[in-house]
């Protein structure tokens, strides 16, 4: 832990993000300068990336979740290239048996008529995610030593693990939400889809009651997928901080725990990928 700082301000400057966003004319920043015209900037304190309000960027959670997304896309990019039908490399055969895998899963639950974006989606859902949480095994002051050591600023804000940001969490959900309404109106139409959410479970005669209890249920769906993962990932990420400040402690503990965590961030991407297959899966059926 870096001298000066007390434990409270050490996890709070971890757990903040580096936030890009307009301040307004006439606003007195933290360092007590006033900005005389509105002003693109990188926010300084917590307080100032909160009053740039909704149009304001998270650029260390946007920056590497795109960096791993590409890395993901060149690693299967780069094996689909090179297969061949001899003895295959050890890249080779885990995403060979990481593809057969979740071809697998797909199968024996989506029975919908088409799946020939479910598995793709499902596999790019899974190794994302993977990727976002895998970052949370790094030291935790690894990387943001790094970017304070580039940008000359060593107190800059610079969170590594996309997935302890709910913005990023939210926008797997929705998106993933989107496919939910967008298939279950190609498939019962927008009648049989309105029927769906008034007429279930109780007939017309409680239509009021029934469009309830199915609405609340759908928008849960986003909701439940969102803060799981970002609740786990984030909780994991709190105990790798609280580990961080034992001093040569933290050694031995930090191992233990991220031997334990290598789990917790399989298991987190594969049930997103297994709820995301469901939901379609039920979208993709056809009212009788």
């Amino acid at each position: 832990m870096s001298e000066g700082l007390t434990s409270t301000s050490y996890i709070k400057h971890h757990l903040q993000n580096l936030v890009y966003g307009k301040l307004p004319a006439g606003y007195e920043r933290a360092d007590g300068t006033v900005i005389e015209q509105g002003t693109w900037t990188l926010a300084h304190s917590p307080r100032e990336a909160v009053d740039m309000g909704f149009w304001a960027v998270n650029v260390d959670t946007m920056g590497w979740s795109l960096v791993l997304g590409l890395v993901f896309s060149y690693l299967f990019y780069r094996v689909a290239r090179q297969a061949h039908a001899g003895v295959p490399g050890g890249l080779q055969n885990l995403i060979e048996t990481l593809v057969g895998f979740v071809d697998k899963c797909v199968k024996e639950t989506f029975h919908g008529r088409s799946d020939k974006l479910i598995a793709p989606l499902a596999l790019t859902i899974f190794c994302w995610i993977f990727f976002m949480n895998l970052m949370d095994l790094l030291p935790v002051d690894l990387l943001p030593l790094v970017a304070g050591w580039l940008s000359g600023n060593p107190h800059l804000y610079f969170k590594v693990v996309p997935t302890t940001d709910p913005n990023i969490t939210f926008g797997f959900s929705l998106s993933v939400f989107i496919l939910i309404v967008f298939y279950s109106i190609k498939i019962k139409g927008i009648g049989g889809f309105v029927g769906e959410l008034t007429l279930h479970p109780f007939g017309k005669w409680m239509i009021p009651f029934n469009f309830l209890l199915e609405g609340v249920s759908l928008l849960t769906k986003p909701v439940s997928l969102a803060l799981r993962l970002f609740g786990n990932l984030y909780a994991g990420e709190l105990i790798f901080l609280l580990i961080a400040m034992l001093g040569y402690w933290q050694l031995p503990l930090h191992f233990v725990w991220a031997v334990f965590h290598i789990l917790i961030i399989t298991l987190q991407a594969f049930i997103f990928m297994m709820l995301t297959i469901v939901y379609l899966g039920m979208a993709h059926e056809e009212l009788h």
